[in-house]
């Protein structure tokens, strides 16, 4: 018999808030933390097509941080750490009575430090003084920069993964967590998703790639729009979410708070396109339908789905067309949100931000609303989805995440029952 895991503690750096009883009050509203750029960097928003995102304002490294951490890494690495310290706590995992190498970190990151990046390579070219490279560039920028840090801070001597597939980052995160504790090499895993590119590079390529909303610059709170009539692309975000995740043994030995269960996991590649889904749902379906599976769950008994919904014209309409494959006649009478009309697409920490929500849900019993879901597409349109919180008993549910490259991911959790 396999292993049960469990997830114990949660934390989260988002533009609705900072730490989880702040993020999930507002959640709670649907109301959007989406807002205006003023400027990026030195960069006037005149020439940028989108000129909003789900931004993490007032955001000081040194509230939360040791000056030793904060200081030295790039801005999603800080919200890594910050996120993680408030998992940690709510957990009450005390890493001075674990053995260490029995805890692993694992992150999902999609585009790493970009902030320092970005502002590097600019005054190398400016100032034509390569000896004046900040010297933590090269391990500040690594993709795992985030991992070894949030180790380091915690002591965690376990595996030590970086998960980088764009989108759906954090979503595989989660799921090589529960193969990680299955297959017997940590107890605990502290899983991270963590991404900061509201950079002028980054934001002016997605712009390029014509990926980002820009009918609803005059009004920011309105433009993160999943499975309306009116929506015309994503909004960036950005942000930090931690899941700390154990075996049951491990938890009940410690008598910890258990929030839900990770039931299950699917991982899928389209080897189709690498910005696109294929439009007629089969490869998402068949995520999902594998995700169940691995949980030992049918269709029949999934009451909530924690949708990808970007907010862009295709995505959003193939992730339904999915949802009704695989249900049939019962997809009306699953509860459906999208996280991501609150906080915008916070890329790589999207899973991880999506399951802190999830797991909420299956605590609470309640399901944050669909902001901005004013005009149902046809397309689009399923019973589920509501503009007020939903009151509702989950017993199991699927976060869906997908990301550039033509990959997949699901995840299932489920109301921990002795």
């Amino acid at each position: 018999m396999r292993s049960r895991v469990v997830i114990t503690g949660l934390g989260v750096v988002s533009p609705i808030g900072i730490g989880v009883s702040e993020f999930w009050k507002t959640a709670l509203t649907g109301r959007s933390g989406v807002t205006a750029i003023q400027s990026l960097d030195a960069f006037p928003m005149a020439d940028y097509r989108s000129k909003v995102a789900g931004q993490i304002h007032n955001f000081s490294p040194e509230q939360y941080l040791p000056a030793s951490q904060g200081s030295r890494v790039d801005r999603y690495a800080q919200f890594a750490l910050v996120s993680t310290r408030e998992a940690l706590a709510d957990a009450d995992l005390i890493m001075a009575k674990e053995s260490p190498h029995r805890v692993g970190v694992i992150v999902g990151a999609g585009m790493g430090g970009m902030v320092m990046g970005e502002r590097e390579i600019t005054q190398l070219f400016k100032n034509q003084k390569p000896h004046r490279v900040h010297p933590n560039f090269i391990p500040a920028i690594t993709l795992n920069s985030a991992s070894g840090i949030v180790a380091m801070a915690h002591g965690a001597k376990g595996p030590n993964l970086t998960i980088s597939t764009a989108c759906s980052s954090s979503a595989h995160a989660l799921g090589q967590a529960l193969h990680c504790i299955r297959s017997g090499q940590a107890d605990v895993v502290i899983v991270v998703g963590a991404d900061a590119s509201i950079t002028p590079l980054v934001f002016a390529g997605f712009c390029s790639l014509r990926a980002l909303s820009s009918e609803f610059n005059d009004a920011p709170e309105r433009a993160s729009r999943p499975f309306d009539r009116r929506r015309d692309g994503f909004v960036m975000g950005e942000g930090a979410g931690t899941l700390i995740v154990e075996s049951l043994a491990h938890a009940k030995k410690r008598k910890a708070r258990i929030y839900a269960e990770l039931a299950g996991y699917a991982a899928t590649s389209e080897a189709y396109h690498m910005v696109i889904p294929k439009e007629d749902g089969e490869e998402i379906c068949i995520t999902m339908m594998l995700g169940l599976k691995s949980a030992d769950i049918t269709p029949d008994q999934v009451d909530y789905i924690n949708a990808h919904a970007t907010s862009t014209t295709i995505g959003d309409a193939v992730e339904v067309k999915a949802i009704r494959r695989l249900f049939k006649n019962r997809a009306d009478k699953i509860a459906v949100n999208a996280t991501k009309s609150l906080v915008g697409h916070t890329l790589g920490a999207a899973g991880a931000i999506g399951a802190v929500a999830s797991t909420l849900a299956i605590h609470t019993g309640q399901i944050h609303p669909t902001a901005n879901y004013d005009d149902p597409d046809p397309a689009c349109r399923l019973g589920g989805i509501r503009r007020a919180v939903q009151e509702r008993k989950v017993r199991n549910a699927l976060l869906n995440a997908f990301g550039f490259g033509s990959n997949n991911a699901t995840v299932v959790l489920r109301r921990f029952v002795e």
